[in-house]
């Protein structure tokens, strides 16, 4: 029964392959095959908030347990826009599992870094844990990231995560389910995202597929 760290989320099950071939294409492309939602005209003549507005002091912190951890191994690119979407996927990630350590499947933390159908996916994969009385513990390694920023104030983002060492913990018994290593711990996720007014930036889709060739060689 301690399978939620195992599930995708079926509504976010998807390949990631057009995404991943996309990313990384020059923006001049990616402007006239940008059909996001919520990237209409409008919003392309809509000056872009700087990804810096957003203070420390207003983003929610992020408390997690102290015996789950990351190795998020993706660099600095140089380039500011695409740095700060990293950097706000990274809280996104921690807030997500945060709402599952308090079992809070309507968190503040992780609402602040999406919305949409990324929120409502969340919400859903949190709930699972919280039906399961569980939570995560371990090591969660994120690699071969790959942006796209288009406009300013659009993003895809495409990341592989290992959950090889990450496990379900229980909240009733303090036990630990330590699973076998398999090629489903290696997940491939696809997202997409737009700048806020307060310079952050928000998830609003994500897709993702187990045992993604693209995952498989790191």
């Amino acid at each position: 029964m301690n399978r939620p760290l195992r599930l995708a989320t079926p509504a976010l099950a998807m390949s990631a392959a057009l995404l991943l071939a996309s990313c990384g294409s020059s923006d001049d492309e990616s402007k006239d095959s940008d059909k996001i939602a919520g990237a209409g005209q409008e919003a392309k003549k809509t000056p872009s908030p700087s990804a810096s507005k957003a203070t420390d002091a207003e983003r929610p912190e992020i408390k997690l347990p102290s015996d789950l951890h990351y190795k998020f191994e993706w660099s600095k690119t140089g380039d500011e826009s695409k740095d700060a979407v990293l950097s706000d996927t990274e809280q996104y990630v921690k807030a997500v599992d945060m709402a599952i350590a308090e079992q809070d499947a309507l968190h503040k933390s992780y609402r602040y870094y999406s919305e949409g159908e990324a929120a409502a996916g969340s919400q859903k994969f949190i709930k699972e844990f919280i039906d399961f009385k569980n939570r995560i513990t371990g090591t969660k390694r994120f690699y071969n990231a790959r942006v796209d920023v288009t406009g300013g104030n659009k993003a895809a983002l495409v990341y592989c995560e290992d959950q090889g060492k990450a496990f379900n913990k229980s909240l009733k018994t303090g036990k630990t389910d330590v699973t076998s290593p398999s090629k489903d711990d290696l997940v491939v996720y696809s997202s997409r995202l737009h700048l806020n007014k307060q310079g952050v930036w928000i998830t609003e889709q994500t897709t993702s597929e187990r045992g993604s060739a693209a995952c498989q060689s790191s």
